[in-house]
């Protein structure tokens, strides 16, 4: 008799329950009232679990379902209460994962149109070119060496371009390593500024430095650095004011060194801003001078990338077109 109620309790179904008369007749009252009893409590203090368990179940069925949003209510603080907060741990990271699946497909063909566009505006300049050198479609030898001279032009274009692609989809693939080494982070950056002058002079650039009198040492991987320093200098010529002023700054603080780089341009709106070190993007291909050849768009993120695999940081502060790009990288504390 019991078992049969219970099981009626449990599938939620009326089980009709009969009981000899005979049966109960033959009981002592204290057996039957203790049965009763039993029955009572059972049913009272077993009801809300009972019911949590059909929203355990539900909540499974409906996330098995595909909606990864529904999350089950968690009012409990024992078992079954961890088990709900586990089941929607493992639904929200579900759901991440498969939100960062898409926006890994978005990137993937993001990355794929970008490089056609950016590939195919100076090859098909080559291809016309070309076929205007094949067809002798030139008036004399200054217009044969001008059609020649743009042709190379372009070619060094889609070349830097090829190269740029490369080093970056180099830098984001997991494992890579650095060929790190110990060196004078002064004494690379004054050489670096000794050979950008002549660029700087041609662009009507005045460079101002003002950098450390000692020797600051840090590990890094030398070439990845250059890279890394030179698209922010480069960034700077480009999208400085003509006539204008680039300062290159540095200053440490316990086991940090910063670089700073400030120029003059035009302003941006904050949501250019947020958008500087994204790949493939150009705040206004309008400024970039006219001796500089454009990029693909990703020096910025490249730098972002090799700074962040230095474990270092690269910020920009911007206000009314001016611009403060910072580099800090760790380096060796001071004796």
């Amino acid at each position: 008799m019991i078992w049969a109620f219970l099981a009626s309790f449990f599938t939620g179904s009326m089980v009709s329950v009969s009981i000899p008369i005979g049966l109960l007749f033959g009981m002592p009252l204290s057996l039957i009232a203790f049965i009763g009893t039993f029955a009572i409590s059972f049913v009272v203090y077993t009801r809300h679990t009972i019911k949590y368990m059909q929203q355990l179940s539900e909540g499974l069925t409906v996330i098995s379902g595909g909606n990864l949003e529904y999350r089950i209510p968690v009012f409990r603080q024992d078992e079954l209460g961890t088990v709900a907060e586990h089941i929607n741990a493992m639904a929200e990271k579900l759901e991440n994962l498969i939100e960062r699946e898409r926006l890994i497909e978005k990137s993937k063909m993001e990355l794929i149109t970008g490089v056609s566009h950016d590939l195919r505006t100076p090859l098909t300049s080559i291809i016309g070119y070309l076929e205007l050198l094949k067809e002798k479609a030139y008036k004399d030898e200054a217009e044969y060496d001008r059609f020649v001279g743009n042709t190379h032009n372009k070619a060094q274009q889609l070349k830097s371009l090829i190269e740029e692609l490369f080093e970056y989809t180099r830098l984001t693939q997991s494992g890579m390593n650095l060929m790190k080494e110990r060196i004078d982070l002064r004494q690379l950056l004054n050489q670096m500024l000794v050979e950008i002058q002549p660029l700087a002079h041609e662009s009507h650039i005045t460079i101002q430095t003002l950098l450390l009198e000692k020797a600051v040492f840090i590990q890094v991987d030398p070439e990845q650095i250059r890279r890394a320093i030179d698209n922010l200098l480069m960034n700077a010529l480009k999208f400085s004011v003509k006539p204008g002023v680039i300062r290159v700054s540095m200053e440490e603080c316990d086991k940090q060194v910063t670089l700073r780089i400030e120029n003059e341009g035009e302003s941006i709106t904050r949501e250019q801003e947020k958008q500087l070190f994204e790949r493939f993007y150009k705040a206004d291909d309008a400024r970039t001078s006219i001796s500089l050849q454009d990029g693909a768009g990703l020096g910025l993120s490249i730098t972002r990338s090799i700074i962040e695999l230095h474990g270092g940081q690269v910020n920009l502060e911007h206000s009314n077109g001016h611009f403060s790009f910072e580099i800090a990288l760790p380096h060796e504390a001071t004796k």
